[in-house]
């Protein structure tokens, strides 16, 4: 167990610095290649980003910034029309929402966070965070070009199985790194399956320069106004699940971020890295639950393990064959683990519950808990135009919504603390 500030050995720190890439390393090249961006600059802004937002948090949080997933729609229309230029406008006045926001708070202060999300909203947006990512997990887990496929489950068990053993049976330094082992692992056996494409290795190159879209050098820029008002919403909404990680983290940690550095530092972070990533060629970033995941399991919570796998994501987006290498994780691999990494984040929502001592014999907790769990669970989203408000954001609106117009007693009850009179 490392805190926020301990630094482990020179080996150690590279293993666990490792784990953060593999954890991560699917989820933020997978946004590139949907909208038809470059995966090593995608790779690049993200290891950029997260050092950014360490340096602005002033290395008291553990996170990993990599591609946001909320924009992949408006993305996808903007390249078919007028393509990157206008992503990259997009992606930067989504960092400046981000930057306003903060210094709104930084002036008004963040106390009214604990009364808009007491732990009858936290606990369960946290568990949505976690359940809500477990379809994504189950196809990849499962499917096979949309097509059920036993080979693959099986691969997924015994991952999900090898990494479960890591976690309970291993002692010393490799008791750290569960979840490289057994992405490790679940890959060799992968190889035994044969369902591991080494071709894309083999052709590439040692040294791969990223392809930097960096205004005036590679366009002349003109002012995308669609661009702008079509990502620049969606913003609030990855501060919505921004502000459930940092939820998370400050369970796990034992902290308060939302006072030590403040939310408008954390908030600083997130969008000074979105806006980095539009001026070299990246989509938004956002904080990664992949990697919350693996803070839960190790409870190795350094920051310097977290700039590690920022430098490390770095150097990859240039070494073409490393990065090919771990591009060929096939997506049972992924998936085996990610049945860890996300079942453990909803649990600690669960224990947030348990430990504030919330109590479900009220009807207005009843309500709140079950209106967020079940829409943020069940993907409802609300779509106006290119702006969507996804299952997780919607949910956390919602419940911070009930929370503030419910009384703390219904009708029927007050009643019957009075003797029915």
């Amino acid at each position: 167990m490392l805190d926020i500030h301990d630094k482990p050995q020179p080996l150690e720190w590279f293993g666990l610095s490792l784990q953060h890439l593999f954890a991560m390393f699917g989820s933020t090249v997978l946004v590139p290649i949907l909208v038809g961006l470059n995966p090593g600059i995608a790779l690049l802004s993200s290891g950029v980003g997260t050092l950014v937002y360490i340096l602005v948090t002033k290395a008291k949080i553990p996170a990993y910034l990599g591609s946001s997933f909320a924009f992949i729609v408006a993305m996808q229309a903007l390249m078919k029309t007028d393509g990157y230029p206008a992503i990259a406008q997009g992606t930067i006045s989504v960092g400046v929402v981000y930057l306003i926001v903060a210094y709104i708070i930084s002036r008004i202060g963040s106390d009214w966070i604990d009364k808009v999300l007491p732990p009858i909203v936290v606990g369960p947006v946290v568990m949505v965070i976690g359940l809500s990512l477990a379809g994504s997990a189950a196809q990849n887990a499962m499917m096979n070009n949309n097509h059920y496929d036993l080979k693959f489950f099986i691969v997924a068990l015994v991952t999900l199985g090898l990494t479960v053993c890591f976690n309970m049976f291993l002692k010393g330094f490799i008791s750290l790194i569960p979840i490289l082992l057994g992405i490790v692992g679940g890959y060799i056996v992968a190889v035994l399956f044969g369902i591991v494409d080494f071709s894309t290795v083999l052709s590439a190159h040692w040294f791969a320069l990223p392809a930097f879209e960096i205004p005036f050098v590679s366009y002349h820029p003109k002012l995308y106004w669609g661009a702008i008002l079509g990502m620049a919403p969606i913003a609030f909404v990855t501060m919505t699940e921004h502000m459930g990680h940092v939820m998370v983290l400050n369970k796990l940690t034992g902290r308060h971020f939302f006072q030590d550095p403040g939310l408008h530092r954390t908030l600083s972070g997130d969008g000074l890295a979105s806006i980095i990533a539009g001026f070299i060629g990246g989509p938004p970033v956002t904080s990664y639950g992949e990697n919350i995941g693996v803070l839960a399991i190790t409870k190795v919570h350094s920051v310097f393990v977290l700039g590690g796998a920022a430098v490390l994501a770095i150097v990859f987006g240039f070494v073409g064959k490393i990065s090919a290498l771990i591009m060929s994780i096939p997506s049972p691999v992924i998936g085996g683990i990610s049945f860890l990494l996300f079942g453990v984040i909803a649990a600690n929502g669960l224990r947030i519950l348990i430990d504030n001592k919330v109590d479900f014999d009220k009807k207005r907790n009843l309500m709140i808990a079950s209106t967020i769990l079940v829409i943020g669970i069940g993907g409802a989203y609300l779509q106006l135009g290119n702006f969507q408000l996804t299952g997780v954001a919607l949910a956390t609106i919602l419940g911070i919504v009930l929370n503030l117009i419910l009384p703390q007693q219904a009708l029927n009850e007050r009643t019957q603390e009075n003797g029915g009179h």
